[in-house]
């Protein structure tokens, strides 16, 4: 019986030359480049590859800045440009959909994406902020200030309670610190407001997002896809690019060593990646040069997708062993060395001008090069993409909404959790002093009680559905649990980012 090229174990499809070329599920983890002018087929190599890792149990995470990529949830339609390519290529192609669950760090289109602040730490929020040397000296100290005095930095109103703190007590800290000048607080804070008006404080909160929950596959063994619907986010540049770099760092943080394993865990695709290098400061680029070369010995492939090779970094590039480069234009200087970036970037093949075929592919063709057996890459080859076999195009706000409705993720983060943290404490002991009350370290009412009593909820054997107010106080406590639990690995990412103070 014949094989079928399109389910050949341990390698997924990605097209054909003279023969049919594969990504190996083994590299699947050694990174990936996927670049090209706008309108040459980056979406639907995308999709194709989120595909065949997903059918052989790889979840995969991408970001979807226009939309388009949300039709990988919906059976496919064998449109005529489909069923010419898959004829092309030799296939029997079969109509396909894929569980996949949709975020939106707004709440809007998905269910809502939250961290705390703590866990962003100083140097990326530095990077939102786009702060100077002595602000984000400042919020370093603010951050230490709360370490120091436990105090739970969750969302922005803890932030600027802490601002505010460090500012009103600046004669006390300096000599341990240095100085606070209430000039460098006050720019934070209407930087903060900015950010707030973009829709930041909908991210910074709880519960936050476990990243675990990315790593399920679903009761047929194949990876869920996780799809972050970017259209707005993208419009904050400095948001999205932080955003997805403390994904990255959480995944990098929380999950074991592993070592090289026959598929990847996850597979991240991050769209418009230039995004995350433009204006990043020193320490912010070897940061993510630490964390794309270590977090693969945690089994997570990283898969940039931009429109220039050279919006990439020489260090970040070097990483990246599976390539999927679609044609690019030669019309100025910086695109000629785009293309001679791409082309010396890749295996030669004595059988391709690889300058001069990059500016001739058709749409849908690429020059593709992967790792073969032995983890060398392969000469490159000039390949027609196969075709998802999911619905090109992007779902309707109908569909959209029936997607969610099935979501298995449906209910643990659509209700918001304010628990007790930096504000409610240092409110409640500045009453404490207006009033001339003691203020005790631990109240009843106080944060340890709370989660005292969240925890025995959860614990509480129930046999009905717990109504909202009740998943809204286990949520809270096993936030609570994990931010303890993480705290370490936390730190370690702070060393890694330039934050350990």
């Amino acid at each position: 019986m014949p094989v079928d090229p399109q389910n050949v174990p341990g390698k997924v499809l990605v097209g054909k030359a003279e023969d049919f070329i594969y990504l190996l599920l083994k590299y699947g983890n050694r990174h990936g480049l996927i670049a090209g002018a706008t309108g040459g087929g980056k979406t639907v190599t995308l999709q194709t590859l989120a595909e065949g890792f997903a059918n052989a149990g790889t979840c995969v995470f991408a970001a979807d800045v226009k939309g388009d990529l949300s039709g990988i949830a919906m059976m496919g339609e064998e449109k005529p440009f489909i069923a010419k390519r898959a004829k092309e290529l030799g296939l029997d192609w079969q109509p396909n959909l894929y569980r996949a669950v949709f975020w939106d760090v707004f709440g809007e289109k998905g269910h809502p994406v939250r961290a705390t602040v703590s866990e962003m730490g100083p140097l990326l929020l530095s990077r939102i902020l786009q702060l100077n040397d002595v602000q984000e000296g400042v919020l370093n100290i603010a951050f230490r200030v709360a370490d120091e005095q436990g105090l739970a930095l969750l969302d922005m109103k803890d932030l600027r309670a802490i601002l505010s703190y460090v500012s009103e007590n600046a004669s006390d800290l300096q000599q341990r610190y240095g100085n606070v000048s209430a000039a460098s607080v006050g720019a934070i804070q209407r930087r903060l407001l900015v950010l707030e008006n973009q829709g930041a404080e909908k991210f910074f909160g709880e519960p936050a997002l476990d990243i675990m929950d990315l790593l399920k596959p679903d009761l047929d063994g194949r990876g869920y896809i996780h799809i972050l619907k970017a259209e707005k986010l993208i419009l904050s540049p400095n948001l999205y690019a932080t955003f997805l770099f403390w994904l990255l760092s959480e995944l990098f943080a929380r999950l074991p060593e592993v070592g090289d394993l026959d598929k990847p865990k996850l597979v991240f695709f991050f769209d418009e990646a230039h995004f995350l290098f433009d204006e990043a400061p020193k320490a912010l680029l070897r940061a993510i040069e630490q964390v794309v070369r270590l977090i693969r010995s945690k089994g997570v492939g990283v898969y940039f997708v931009t429109q220039n090779p050279i919006d990439v970094p020489d260090v970040v590039l070097g990483q990246l062993g599976n390539r999927v480069q679609h044609a690019l234009r030669a019309f100025t200087p910086r695109d000629q060395k785009a293309v001679r970036t791409a082309a010396e970037t890749f295996r030669q093949n004595p059988a391709l001008d690889t300058a001069d075929v990059i500016t001739k592919l058709k749409v849908g063709e690429a020059l593709v090069s992967t790792l073969d057996e032995h983890g060398s890459p392969t000469m490159v080859e000039r390949v027609k993409i196969a075709p998802p076999s999911t619905r090109v195009g992007p779902l309707t706000d109908a569909e959209l909404a029936e997607v969610q409705e099935s979501s298995p993720l449906k209910g643990k983060y659509d209700t918001p959790v304010d628990r007790e943290s930096a504000f409610e404490i240092l409110q409640a002991k500045a009453q404490g002093r207006a009033s001339g009350a003691p203020v005790g370290e631990q109240d009843e009412g106080g944060i340890l009680s709370k989660i005292g009593a969240g925890l025995g909820e959860l614990f509480k054997p129930q046999g009905r559905r717990m109504s909202v107010g009740q998943a809204a106080v286990r949520s809270a406590a096993q936030s609570a649990a994990r931010s303890v639990g993480s705290a370490i690995a936390r730190e370690i990412v702070r060393g890694i980012t330039g934050a350990m103070k």
